[in-house]
């Protein structure tokens, strides 16, 4: 009896040891670009852009697309919108960048 227990124990300790690769189902990631409908060659299809691509973000009631400031990058559009919950914290603005040719909105990382 004490062998077999012996036995099972060593037989369990074994096949804790060996290595099981974790099955994982890999997606790809989603683009962080979303196209918008049309070119934005001026400042306020920049903003119509950001408009678009904001009411389909969860949290898009937070953005003051009223105080949003833009800047010509040359081939893109820089938009910075204003949060509301962000308010007394610095930068208290997201970054948006919007392709002038397509109209597509990338999201920037705000330092």
């Amino acid at each position: 009896m004490k062998n077999v227990l012996v036995a099972f124990l060593g037989a369990a300790a074994l096949a804790g040891c060996q290595h099981r690769p974790a099955a994982t189902v890999s997606t790809p990631p989603g683009p962080p670009v979303a196209p918008a409908a049309g070119a934005a060659a001026t400042e306020a299809g920049a903003r119509a852009a950001i408009g678009r691509y904001l009411q389909g973000q969860p949290n898009a009631a937070l953005y003051v697309l009223d105080s949003a400031r833009t800047a010509d990058l040359g081939a893109y559009w820089q938009v910075l919108v204003p949060r509301t919950d962000w308010a007394r914290r610095m930068p208290n603005r997201a970054a948006f960048e919007v392709d002038k040719q397509t109209g597509a909105v990338k999201n920037l990382l705000v330092k």
